[in-house]
């Protein structure tokens, strides 16, 4: 057997390194016996905490266990890890994880900015319903990009704070965790510049459905009370042909608005495109200079007259946003839906992505967060991470896998990144392998002799690059990344057990190795912390019901 497979045999060393894990931040737990059955899954009310504690968090030490090897990234399938997934009636995108990097030949790591959330509502769907999601569902950062962190605020006029953190892996006994927290400035929903909104909805035979149309004008209406004076309202809507509902209206017009979107309904094929284009058309109509220029597409993307490919679509929304307007989708509906569109024309639009599939969920996007859902505080928002070989052999970038960057692209301004909104919290997560652990990869025979940096006690060198949202040239922020590894915080501990979650219903375990589901809650929920909301609470519950899903369910 290869030496690769073996690590995988071992699994009590490694769940003593998880249980070492939340023993170091002063946390042993105690799990609940009984996880969530499939039966119960239509009685997970989403945003909800749980009606009662059904587990304890007690103190607890358990030593960690240095002696077992890592777990080796099994080999994938050239099907598994085809660049584009089609499940049916549902079209997702399914990109290969980032590779593991040797620090001696590749020390510098550049990716764009994503701040979209829209994975994980749509991977709560499928469990909810009873399902565990396709691979192509699950993107990492999105998952834990949903949830709010208690990361610094900006203090030298920056748009926003940057902070970092390093503990153990708790998958994993040999790496680490390096955590890159962004925390944006917030602003009240008052204190906001003017906006031009553009709803632009699908009305086409596919949203006549619950899930579609009939939600689609109940979380319209939820923005409506958030509009004020000053803020312009368009509607238009789509299915054989596009046509203008609503000419731009006052914010003070509300009944006006309300009655226009009570007026829609569904029926007809869906020409996605040309209602894309009179979406533009009005907002450059009602176009605010220094305001908010922004288009809201409701629809579940799927498009079948017209324009309807999607490279063509993905360049109309490139072109537009050179006008200063930004597209924002949001998605809806089941069965047909084409959630790799909708992600991906919100990314080319200077905009971001939600999928809403409740009303709790369309007012976390458009009324709890509405002012990082509208309000840009930075654009082309850029990280770069240079790692110091006398500190790190190896690393993994988790997530971000389609917002890579070239090492030349970070300083070009030319090159389109990602935006942060108002009270934004942006999490980026490293596995890092440090000097002297045995990592993944098999030593080099030939390899020339790096020469480490003189200040040894450097891990990594952060630069974030980003444009100020009224324009001109990027600026950048460069700090060096020194944090000793320390008790894991709740914050970090809360992330990495997001992370473990993706990794899991992606790969089963490629890297994560004998960690289990059951784990993974435990670890969750040893770090609920300050849950106003609910939505780490609904995380535990959300593993527990993939957990009964799940074959065997000890993964």
């Amino acid at each position: 057997m290869s030496r690769h497979f073996q690590p995988l045999l071992r699994p009590v060393a490694q769940g003593l390194a998880i249980a070492s894990w939340m023993a170091l931040a002063g946390c042993g737990v105690s799990t609940s016996p009984n996880a969530a059955k499939p039966t119960e899954a239509a009685e997970v009310m989403p945003g909800l905490a749980p009606p009662s504690e059904q587990v304890r968090v007690e103190g607890a030490l358990v030593k960690r266990a240095a002696s077992a090897p890592m777990a080796a990234p099994l080999m994938m399938s050239d099907e598994r890890v085809s660049p584009y997934r089609s499940e049916p009636g549902e079209q997702y995108e399914r990109l290969p994880d980032n590779p593991v990097q040797r620090v001696a030949e590749t020390p510098v790591s550049t990716f764009s900015v994503d701040v979209d959330t829209g994975s994980y509502a749509n991977v709560r769907r499928f469990l909810n319903q009873g399902s565990l999601p396709p691979e192509g569902a699950v993107r990492l950062e999105e998952m834990v990009n949903y949830f709010p962190y208690n990361y610094v605020l900006p203090t030298d006029g920056s748009p926003f704070g940057v902070s970092t953190e390093v503990a153990a892996t708790p998958w994993n006994p040999h790496t680490q965790l390096l955590r890159i927290g962004i925390q944006a400035s917030d602003r009240a929903v008052a204190d906001l510049a003017p906006a031009n909104l553009v709803f632009l909805v699908d009305v086409s035979g596919s949203m006549d459905r619950r899930e579609g149309l009939p939600l689609v004008k109940s979380t319209l209406n939820l923005l409506v009370d958030q509009l004020r004076d000053q803020d312009r309202v368009s509607l238009v809507v789509y299915a054989g042909e596009s046509r203008v509902v609503l000419q731009p209206t006052s914010g003070r017009d509300k009944a006006k608005i309300r009655n226009a979107i009570s007026q829609l309904a569904a029926g007809g094929s869906t020409a996605g495109a040309s209602g894309i284009e009179l979406a533009y058309q009005m907002a450059r109509e009602g176009f605010i200079d220094n305001g908010i220029n922004r288009i809201l597409l409701a629809t579940d993307g799927d498009f079948n007259v017209g324009v309807s490919d999607f490279d063509s679509l993905k360049q109309m929304a490139t072109r537009q946003r050179k006008s200063g307007v930004s597209l924002t989708t949001l998605g809806f509906g089941v069965d047909n839906y084409n959630e790799h569109l909708m992600e991906q024309l919100a990314d080319a639009g200077d905009g971001n992505y939600a999928y809403i599939d409740n009303l709790r969920e369309a007012r976390k996007v458009l009324v709890d967060q509405l002012s990082s859902t509208l309000a840009v505080v930075a654009r082309d928002v850029k990280l770069q991470v240079e790692f110091n070989p006398a500190r790190v052999s190896e690393y993994r970038l988790l997530g971000y896998e389609n917002r890579a960057l070239k090492r030349e692209d970070f300083s070009n301004d030319k090159v389109d990144a990602g935006e942060i909104g108002a009270g934004h919290t942006l999490t980026a997560l490293y596995e890092i392998v440090p000097a002297g652990e045995k990592g993944w990869l098999e030593p080099l025979r030939y390899a020339a002799g790096s020469k480490a940096q003189n200040n040894a006690d450097e891990l990594a060198m952060l630069r974030v690059r980003y444009k100020p949202a009224a324009g001109g040239d990027s600026k950048l922020i460069e700090r060096p990344i020194n944090n000793p590894p320390t008790q894991a915080s709740a914050d970090l501990r809360f992330s990495a057990a997001v992370a473990a979650f993706a990794q899991q219903l992606q790969d089963d375990g490629r890297y994560t190795g004998s960690m289990s589901l059951r784990d993974t809650a435990a670890l969750a929920r040893s770090a609920l912390g300050d849950d106003p909301f609910g939505l780490r609470h609904e995380f535990v519950q959300l593993v527990e019901l993939a957990q009964s899903l799940k074959p065997g369910s000890h993964r």
